[in-house]
């Protein structure tokens, strides 16, 4: 059976494990975001706290995919559902380009531009939201942009805990050593990759300060 075939004889569960890895990655990268923003603010604005921050994230980052989901796995109430312990694996995955991205913005502001806020009496908070943030947002989308593309990959691995996605497509296909069905996954996550890569990328240059 051509991969074609096998994508029209199968649309339903192809869209229904679509579906499921838009949630896994959604959800994970919103997370991800909550947390890796203000962690990114937080070192940016307190520089003792830079190495035990962002030395966590990259070790994190360290740490094969199979091998975090097993660590994962014996905590209570994570390792009771696989989707749960697959959205934290993935937030925890995306948290590094997230936290550098802010960083990086935050540090890249022009100084002039910082010390003439304050000449006009504004505080570090209006400082913060009005002008710090809305200048190094494109910088920390970017960030948010690399960490949707990273979930996207990773979450076809979560098929091998039963968390579903389009991973159940590839590991079938392994099983049966069948190309049709380890495309009917692979393809259409490497679809959402691409649409999720050119999509954040267009806010990100509507973002950019003029």
């Amino acid at each position: 059976m051509s991969f074609w075939q096998f994508l029209l004889q199968n649309r339903g569960q192809v869209l229904e494990l679509t579906a499921e890895h838009l949630w896994l990655v959604g959800l994970s990268t919103l997370l991800a975001t909550l947390t890796g923003i203000p962690l990114g603010i937080l070192i940016a604005h307190r520089p003792r706290f830079n190495k035990p921050v962002l030395g966590s994230a990259n070790i994190i980052q360290t740490v094969p995919s199979l091998a975090l989901f097993g660590f994962l796995l014996p905590v209570p109430w994570l390792g009771d559902r696989a989707d749960r312990l697959t959205i934290l694996a993935l937030t925890l995955y995306a948290l590094l380009p997230i936290i550098r991205n802010t960083l990086a913005g935050i540090r890249g502001v022009d100084a002039a531009v910082i010390e003439s806020g304050r000449g006009m009496g504004m505080t570090e908070s209006q400082l913060l939201f009005q002008v710090e943030l809305p200048l190094a947002s494109s910088v920390i989308l970017s960030g948010v942009r690399t960490a949707v593309v990273i979930s996207v990959g990773l979450a076809t691995i979560a098929a091998a805990i039963g968390a579903g996605g389009l991973g159940e497509f590839i590991f079938r296909g392994l099983a049966m050593v069948d190309n049709s069905v380890i495309l009917a996954g692979a393809i259409p996550a490497a679809i959402l990759a691409l649409f999720a890569d050119f999509g954040i990328g267009l806010l990100e240059r509507r973002l950019e300060p003029r």
